[in-house]
């Protein structure tokens, strides 16, 4: 199985005017394509700094990344957006939906952006809504649903653009626990029936049981992988 991301020493330090804070002290990792891969630990241990480094939202201070076998620093800002946009998806704690357009126009958007005609793309958010079980709310404005159908609408959004693989920044934080079962339940179809790859931050580890590898941060650092 072929690796879709390989990680080589990374660090990530920010400087403030009187601080220096080490977030990341030395990241080696590798992700083989069609994993669901859970990232844990407590906060401030570095998840979400890693996962945004991993996906090229932010750059680390040292170290390499490769994606899909591209060294990532080896690209300037434009490129590495036009790679986020065609190759990666991203789902976060708080699903950032536009609150005035459809939930069919929130997830066809990312592909009109990228150059898909609207009909096509609209074609294609209506698949997925289908393929949620979330067709039957299309027209309806994202503030009209539950918090579990919003982000099921953010899963949808992330995935219009068929990406290589998926990011989600602690997903079901926000969500009551029924919510979050169904949409752990969702990346897990979405891994085992689409072999979608996908990297998750969390701080539950009730979340392992969905999972096929587990990376633990303590500090900055690796702890454990499984």
């Amino acid at each position: 199985m072929n690796s879709i991301i390989e990680a080589f020493n990374i660090t990530k330090t920010y400087f403030l005017r009187n601080e220096t804070i080490n977030v990341l002290k030395g990241i080696d990792l590798e992700i083989k394509k069609g994993h669901f891969v859970v990232i844990l630990g407590p906060s401030g241990s570095g998840k979400s700094t890693l996962l945004n480094v991993l996906g090229s939202i932010d750059r680390p201070t040292s170290g390499k990344i490769i994606f899909d076998s591209k060294d990532l620093s080896l690209y300037k800002d434009t490129k590495l957006s036009e790679i986020r946009n065609k190759k990666i998806g991203f789902i976060f704690q708080f699903h950032h939906l536009l609150a005035e357009f459809s939930c069919i126009e929130n997830i066809a958007l990312p592909a009109m952006v990228n150059g898909t005609a609207a009909t096509y793309a609209l074609e294609k958010a209506l698949s997925l809504m289908e393929k949620f079980d979330m067709a039957d709310k299309k027209n309806r404005l994202p503030g009209e649903l539950s918090g579990g159908e919003r982000q099921r609408v953010a899963v949808a959004r992330a995935l219009i653009n068929e990406p290589g693989i998926l990011f989600a920044d602690e997903p079901t934080a926000s969500l009551d626990s029924e919510s979050s079962i169904t949409v752990l339940k969702l990346f897990k179809k979405l891994n085992k029936e689409l072999k979608q790859t996908i990297i998750m931050v969390t701080h539950e580890p009730d979340d392992e049981v969905y999972v096929d590898r587990v990376i633990r941060l303590s500090n900055g650092l690796i702890d454990i992988q499984m």
